[in-house]
């Protein structure tokens, strides 16, 4: 029985308990498992009325819900290869990526979506809304219900695009073979977090689906007894959560950051007796974890857990076992900050050539810092210059219609990640670093740095450099070089930001009059950024510029 057939029927047997919900304002729409099922066969119908066959490409463009779920299965269950795409994304780079997928089909979640990209590619493919996808009466639909087309190992099931370090993004091609595998994984860590539970899974995601990471877990949520509930709005992510009370969900260190300054915000501006014992609590907990003394440090902590830490452990989800989170690299501080809560975090390496995942934190056995051991099945070693390899079932056949991109990472069975990373006695894993200049943020974006550097610096004709920082961080910032004028250097910035969608805009800059040079050891001597060396030499204004508020 392959993953998708195990899906099925997985949903079949809950065809009477909600598996899927929306939160909105009105309140949580749910779907059981039978009414999952006709939606997916009602999609099916439209699919073979447009006359698509196994291996044919369909982009599915939208944000996420039950339908965009519904689709994804039946197009699955077709043999129909999937292309999602982040419904967020400038539309000019939607449509290269589409024009590099070759899809027959386009599904766009509304019109504006639809709109955009056939204003950015005027020889576009048909366009299908899902008002038209999906019938009102889904009844109809149900009886038109047909097996599964036999999906081997080999065949592709996805094709999921992912930013390179030349900013020319790449299709990633997933086989059945690799979801197999990944959500056998996936399933077993779940199975070790949620032992003794006995009961349905609540279980909360606000990430996008056309992440691989993102799409992993659904697809895992849908395999299990679980109810996974969509955020809708993340302004009202609180309300959601409550409403959701999940016992785990996906992060992305952005918002488990948010989340611990949102905290200790809020007890500060209480101040009084519970803001002076909450800080005390936290300096010993943070001293311990470093193994210093501190005097006392037993009694705050003590107190602590008695009277304020359960009061903010419900307000996070008074049902959690564990917050996961993986994407880009977290803050050991904050990993601390929620075990500290009693909160458990569960890091998660991967990318999406690995099926998004690599490496998962054993419950119990978490080790800050570090993202635990490689999973079942997959091996990882060291190469040179400390980048992680990794051979396995998970590992992705090819680049979509790249060869020589694929050769230059898959290399006598293994997989060459571009991460420098380290390992320890306990077969936990750590990453230290890129070997290639992507950045990643914390909301687990990938962005060349050296297109938007290139864009930034015509504009900027006395400019001698442009470094973009932002690894590891929630947004950009720039580093400008040269006899530039910094109202210059604002009005060029807000020229290339028009440009760029949400995550690639640069939010900060700092003017550094002097330009880099061989000898100061901040240019290579054919001219190339040490960014490593500069990021080091500027710590003090880039730290500057992450401590401003961002604009």
């Amino acid at each position: 029985m392959n993953f998708l057939e195990h899906i099925f029927g997985n949903l079949e047997r809950a065809a009477g308990r909600a598996v899927l919900q929306e939160a909105r304002e009105s309140g949580l729409v749910s779907v059981n498992g039978g009414e999952l099922l006709a939606q997916a066969s009602a999609a099916r119908t439209f699919l073979r009325a447009t006359g698509m066959q196994k291996g044919d490409r369909c982009a599915l463009l939208a944000h996420n819900s039950i339908r965009w779920a519904a689709l994804d299965l039946a197009l699955m269950a077709e043999g129909i290869v999937v292309v999602p795409l982040y419904a967020r994304q400038a539309p000019k780079e939607l449509a290269a990526m589409l024009r590099d997928a070759g899809p027959r089909l386009i599904c766009a979640g509304d019109a504006a979506l639809g709109d955009a990209i056939r204003a950015e590619w005027r020889e576009a493919p048909r366009v299908a809304l899902f008002e038209e996808i999906f019938p009102a009466s889904m009844a109809q639909a149900a009886s038109a219900a047909a097996p599964s087309v036999p999906l081997a190992d080999a065949d592709t099931v996805t094709i999921i695009y992912t930013s390179g370090t030349s900013g020319e993004a790449k299709g990633v091609v997933l086989n059945a073979g690799n979801l197999n595998h990944m959500l056998g994984c996936t399933a077993s860590r779940l199975d070790q977090l949620m032992r003794g539970h006995g009961g349905v899974e609540s279980v909360f995601h606000y990430l996008p689906f056309c992440f691989a990471g993102s799409w992993i877990l659904m697809l895992s949520c849908l395999s299990r007894q679980s109810t996974l509930t969509l955020s809708m709005d993340l302004s009202r992510l609180q309300t959601e959560l409550e409403a959701a009370k999940p016992h785990y969900f996906l992060n992305v260190p952005t918002l488990l950051e948010r989340v611990r300054r949102g905290i200790e915000d809020n007890i500060a501006k209480g101040g009084g007796a519970v803001a002076k014992l909450f800080f005390n609590a936290r300096t010993s907990w943070f001293q311990k974890q470093a193994g210093k003394p501190c005097r006392f440090g037993w009694f705050w902590l003590s107190l602590a857990r008695a009277a304020v830490f359960p009061t903010i452990r419900k307000r996070v989800g008074a049902n959690l076992k564990a917050l996961i989170c993986g994407s880009a690299p977290l803050a050991i501080e904050t990993q601390l900050f929620f075990m500290m809560l009693g909160i458990p975090v569960l890091q998660v390496y991967g990318l999406t050539e690995t099926t998004a995942i690599c490496t998962m934190d054993e419950p119990g056995r978490v080790e800050p810092g570090w993202v635990g051991p490689a999973v079942p099945g997959i091996e990882m070693k060291l190469g040179t210059e400390q980048e992680i390899l990794v051979r396995g079932p998970n590992i992705f056949p090819d680049y979509w219609n790249r060869p020589e991109e694929t050769a230059k990472v898959l290399r006598d069975g293994w997989f060459y990640s571009g991460d420098q990373g380290e390992t320890n006695s306990n077969g936990n894993w750590r990453i230290i670093g890129r070997i290639k200049n992507l950045l990643i943020l914390s909301s687990g974006h990938n962005i060349a740095p050296e297109p938007i550097e290139e864009k930034l610096q015509a504009l900027l004709p006395g400019a001698q450099q442009v470094i973009l920082i932002g690894h590891g961080r929630s947004y950009l910032v720039a580093i400008i070089t040269g006899d530039i004028a910094r109202e210059r250097a604002a009005t060029a910035i807000e020229s290339v930001n028009q440009a760029m969608p949400h995550y690639k805009q640069i939010h900060k800059f700092h003017v550094e009059p002097q330009g880099l040079t061989i000898e100061s050891g901040l240019l290579t001597v054919n001219g190339k950024l040490r960014r490593s060396a500069i990021a080091s030499r500027f710590s003090d204004p880039i730290e500057a510029m992450y401590r401003e508020k961002k604009t």
